[in-house]
Protein backbone atom coordinates (compact mmCIF):
# COMPACT_ATOMS: atom_id res chain seq x y z
CA UNK A 1 0.00 0.00 0.00
CA UNK A 2 2.75 2.39 1.03
CA UNK A 3 4.75 1.80 -2.38
CA UNK A 4 1.65 2.10 -4.33
CA UNK A 5 1.08 5.78 -2.10
CA UNK A 6 4.58 6.42 -3.27
CA UNK A 7 4.11 5.75 -6.86
CA UNK A 8 1.33 8.10 -7.03
CA UNK A 9 2.58 10.59 -5.75
CA UNK A 10 6.02 10.35 -7.63
CA UNK A 11 3.62 10.31 -10.76
CA UNK A 12 1.53 13.55 -9.53
CA UNK A 13 5.14 14.96 -9.02
CA UNK A 14 6.50 14.65 -12.46
CA UNK A 15 3.20 15.77 -13.43
CA UNK A 16 3.56 18.93 -11.92
CA UNK A 17 6.36 19.29 -13.30
CA UNK A 18 5.62 18.79 -16.90
CA UNK A 19 2.48 20.73 -16.72
CA UNK A 20 4.77 23.63 -15.07
CA UNK A 21 7.38 23.58 -18.17
CA UNK A 22 4.31 23.48 -20.66
CA UNK A 23 3.14 26.72 -19.05
CA UNK A 24 6.69 28.45 -19.09
CA UNK A 25 7.55 27.49 -22.73
CA UNK A 26 4.20 28.62 -23.97
CA UNK A 27 3.40 25.16 -24.98
CA UNK A 28 -0.57 23.88 -24.86
CA UNK A 29 -1.35 21.07 -21.79
CA UNK A 30 -3.70 19.10 -24.02
CA UNK A 31 -0.10 18.20 -26.50
CA UNK A 32 1.52 16.56 -23.51
CA UNK A 33 1.15 12.92 -24.02
CA UNK A 34 1.97 9.54 -22.49
CA UNK A 35 2.56 6.45 -24.39
CA UNK A 36 -0.11 4.36 -23.15
CA UNK A 37 -0.16 0.63 -21.17
CA UNK A 38 -0.68 -2.47 -23.50
CA UNK A 39 -3.87 -3.70 -22.46
CA UNK A 40 -3.28 -7.32 -20.80
CA UNK A 41 -4.32 -10.71 -22.50
CA UNK A 42 -6.83 -11.22 -19.74
CA UNK A 43 -8.67 -8.10 -21.07
CA UNK A 44 -8.04 -9.18 -24.45
CA UNK A 45 -9.82 -12.40 -24.44
CA UNK A 46 -12.57 -10.42 -22.92
CA UNK A 47 -12.76 -7.89 -25.16
CA UNK A 48 -13.00 -10.48 -28.28
CA UNK A 49 -15.82 -12.40 -26.49
CA UNK A 50 -17.65 -8.66 -25.93
CA UNK A 51 -17.17 -7.98 -29.97
CA UNK A 52 -18.99 -11.47 -30.56
CA UNK A 53 -21.60 -10.64 -28.46
CA UNK A 54 -22.24 -7.42 -29.88
CA UNK A 55 -22.31 -9.02 -33.33
CA UNK A 56 -25.31 -11.13 -32.09
CA UNK A 57 -26.98 -8.60 -29.49
CA UNK A 58 -26.18 -4.75 -31.27
CA UNK A 59 -28.68 -3.81 -28.61
CA UNK A 60 -26.73 -4.89 -25.72
CA UNK A 61 -25.22 -1.71 -23.36
CA UNK A 62 -22.86 -2.75 -20.70
CA UNK A 63 -25.39 -3.31 -18.67
CA UNK A 64 -26.98 -6.22 -20.21
CA UNK A 65 -23.63 -7.33 -21.84
CA UNK A 66 -22.29 -8.24 -18.35
CA UNK A 67 -25.27 -10.60 -18.04
CA UNK A 68 -24.42 -12.40 -21.14
CA UNK A 69 -20.76 -12.79 -19.83
CA UNK A 70 -21.94 -13.71 -16.36
CA UNK A 71 -23.77 -16.49 -18.51
CA UNK A 72 -20.75 -17.92 -19.76
CA UNK A 73 -19.14 -17.85 -16.10
CA UNK A 74 -17.50 -14.54 -16.87
CA UNK A 75 -17.93 -12.55 -13.56
CA UNK A 76 -16.20 -8.61 -14.66
CA UNK A 77 -17.98 -5.77 -13.31
CA UNK A 78 -20.30 -3.83 -15.44
CA UNK A 79 -17.97 -0.80 -15.03
CA UNK A 80 -15.16 -2.85 -16.70
CA UNK A 81 -17.34 -4.06 -19.36
CA UNK A 82 -18.11 -0.69 -20.07
CA UNK A 83 -14.77 0.42 -19.98
CA UNK A 84 -13.62 -2.65 -22.31
CA UNK A 85 -16.81 -1.43 -24.89
CA UNK A 86 -15.62 2.18 -24.79
CA UNK A 87 -12.05 1.43 -25.57
CA UNK A 88 -13.48 -0.94 -28.45
CA UNK A 89 -15.52 1.98 -29.82
CA UNK A 90 -18.53 0.00 -28.69
CA UNK A 91 -22.35 1.10 -28.16
CA UNK A 92 -25.28 -0.72 -28.05
CA UNK A 93 -27.27 0.73 -31.43
CA UNK A 94 -30.22 2.27 -30.08
CA UNK A 95 -31.70 5.67 -29.37
CA UNK A 96 -30.42 7.07 -26.16
CA UNK A 97 -31.34 10.78 -25.17
CA UNK A 98 -28.95 13.16 -24.30
CA UNK A 99 -25.71 10.86 -24.69
CA UNK A 100 -24.07 12.33 -27.46
CA UNK A 101 -21.22 14.48 -25.61
CA UNK A 102 -19.16 16.93 -28.18
CA UNK A 103 -16.07 18.12 -28.13
CA UNK A 104 -16.35 21.81 -26.64
CA UNK A 105 -15.93 24.10 -29.90
CA UNK A 106 -17.18 21.65 -32.24
CA UNK A 107 -20.11 22.05 -34.46
CA UNK A 108 -22.69 19.46 -35.28
CA UNK A 109 -24.60 19.82 -38.57
CA UNK A 110 -27.94 19.00 -39.66
CA UNK A 111 -29.04 15.57 -40.93
CA UNK A 112 -29.69 16.03 -44.62
CA UNK A 113 -30.44 12.41 -45.81
CA UNK A 114 -33.79 12.22 -45.14
CA UNK A 115 -36.05 11.51 -47.59
CA UNK A 116 -33.40 12.33 -50.13
CA UNK A 117 -33.55 10.15 -53.46
CA UNK A 118 -29.87 8.87 -54.23
CA UNK A 119 -30.00 8.45 -57.98
CA UNK A 120 -26.19 8.07 -58.86
CA UNK A 121 -22.43 7.51 -57.19
CA UNK A 122 -20.73 10.45 -55.58
CA UNK A 123 -24.28 12.15 -55.01
CA UNK A 124 -23.76 10.59 -50.97
CA UNK A 125 -20.71 9.40 -48.98
CA UNK A 126 -21.30 7.79 -45.76
CA UNK A 127 -18.44 7.37 -43.01
CA UNK A 128 -17.63 5.57 -40.27
CA UNK A 129 -14.92 4.11 -37.89
CA UNK A 130 -15.15 0.35 -36.08
CA UNK A 131 -12.88 -1.54 -34.05
CA UNK A 132 -11.59 -4.65 -35.14
CA UNK A 133 -9.76 -7.37 -32.93
CA UNK A 134 -6.81 -9.23 -33.60
CA UNK A 135 -5.08 -12.16 -32.31
CA UNK A 136 -2.99 -9.79 -30.02
CA UNK A 137 -4.57 -6.60 -29.38
CA UNK A 138 -7.00 -4.29 -31.93
CA UNK A 139 -7.29 -1.61 -34.21
CA UNK A 140 -9.79 0.69 -35.76
CA UNK A 141 -11.42 0.45 -39.29
CA UNK A 142 -12.37 4.02 -40.88
CA UNK A 143 -13.76 3.50 -44.35
CA UNK A 144 -15.73 5.58 -46.99
CA UNK A 145 -18.57 4.51 -48.57
CA UNK A 146 -20.74 5.73 -51.71
CA UNK A 147 -24.53 5.33 -50.62
CA UNK A 148 -25.44 4.37 -53.99
CA UNK A 149 -23.18 2.16 -55.07
CA UNK A 150 -22.59 0.69 -51.63
CA UNK A 151 -19.15 0.41 -52.95
CA UNK A 152 -15.81 1.29 -50.53
CA UNK A 153 -13.93 4.19 -51.61
CA UNK A 154 -10.97 3.90 -49.11
CA UNK A 155 -10.30 2.89 -46.27
CA UNK A 156 -7.84 2.63 -43.38
CA UNK A 157 -6.51 0.69 -39.94
CA UNK A 158 -5.47 3.44 -37.01
CA UNK A 159 -4.30 2.30 -33.70
CA UNK A 160 -6.31 5.54 -32.41
CA UNK A 161 -9.73 7.12 -32.73
CA UNK A 162 -8.12 10.53 -33.68
CA UNK A 163 -9.33 12.68 -36.23
CA UNK A 164 -5.62 12.66 -38.80
CA UNK A 165 -7.23 8.84 -40.41
CA UNK A 166 -10.14 10.08 -40.70
CA UNK A 167 -8.93 12.93 -42.94
CA UNK A 168 -6.50 10.89 -44.92
CA UNK A 169 -9.22 8.40 -45.57
CA UNK A 170 -11.47 10.90 -47.03
CA UNK A 171 -8.73 12.58 -49.06
CA UNK A 172 -7.61 9.04 -50.25
CA UNK A 173 -11.51 8.57 -51.80
CA UNK A 174 -11.33 11.91 -53.10
CA UNK A 175 -8.05 11.59 -55.03
CA UNK A 176 -9.61 8.29 -56.64
CA UNK A 177 -13.42 9.27 -57.14
CA UNK A 178 -13.65 13.49 -57.30
CA UNK A 179 -15.87 14.45 -54.93
CA UNK A 180 -19.33 13.70 -53.30
CA UNK A 181 -22.14 16.15 -52.90
CA UNK A 182 -22.73 15.24 -49.63
CA UNK A 183 -20.88 13.76 -46.98
CA UNK A 184 -22.75 11.68 -43.89
CA UNK A 185 -21.16 10.70 -40.51
CA UNK A 186 -21.95 10.47 -37.25
CA UNK A 187 -21.52 13.14 -34.47
CA UNK A 188 -18.42 11.75 -33.17
CA UNK A 189 -15.22 14.11 -32.12
CA UNK A 190 -13.03 12.19 -35.50
CA UNK A 191 -15.89 13.91 -37.71
CA UNK A 192 -16.57 16.87 -36.14
CA UNK A 193 -12.82 17.90 -36.04
CA UNK A 194 -11.76 21.24 -37.20
CA UNK A 195 -9.07 19.45 -39.66
CA UNK A 196 -11.92 16.95 -41.09
CA UNK A 197 -14.40 19.78 -41.51
CA UNK A 198 -12.28 21.90 -43.40
CA UNK A 199 -11.36 19.65 -46.13
CA UNK A 200 -15.09 19.38 -46.56
CA UNK A 201 -15.87 22.81 -46.53
CA UNK A 202 -12.66 23.72 -48.88
CA UNK A 203 -14.13 21.33 -51.18
CA UNK A 204 -17.69 22.81 -51.27
CA UNK A 205 -18.93 19.35 -50.11
CA UNK A 206 -22.17 19.78 -48.04
CA UNK A 207 -22.07 18.13 -44.80
CA UNK A 208 -24.55 15.78 -43.01
CA UNK A 209 -24.63 14.43 -39.51
CA UNK A 210 -26.84 11.81 -37.90
CA UNK A 211 -28.99 12.27 -35.04
CA UNK A 212 -27.85 11.49 -31.29
CA UNK A 213 -27.31 7.76 -31.04
CA UNK A 214 -29.07 7.33 -34.71
CA UNK A 215 -27.13 4.75 -35.71
CA UNK A 216 -30.06 3.78 -38.72
CA UNK A 217 -28.97 7.21 -40.14
CA UNK A 218 -25.90 6.34 -41.85
CA UNK A 219 -27.36 2.24 -41.90
CA UNK A 220 -25.61 1.39 -45.11
CA UNK A 221 -22.08 2.56 -43.39
CA UNK A 222 -23.21 0.66 -40.26
CA UNK A 223 -23.86 -2.56 -42.08
CA UNK A 224 -20.78 -2.64 -43.24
Amino acid sequence: MHAKIGQLTLENVFLGEALAKADLFGISRGSLYYEPRPVCEDDLRLMRRIDELHMDYPFADSRMMKGLLLREGLTDGRLHVATCMKRMGIQALYRRPNTSKLAPGHKVYPYLLRKLTVTRPNRVWAMDITYIPMARGFVYLVAVLDWFSRKVLAWRLSTTLEAEPCVETLKEAMRRQGKPGIMNADQGNQFTSIDFIKVLKDADIQISMDGKGAWRDNVFVELL
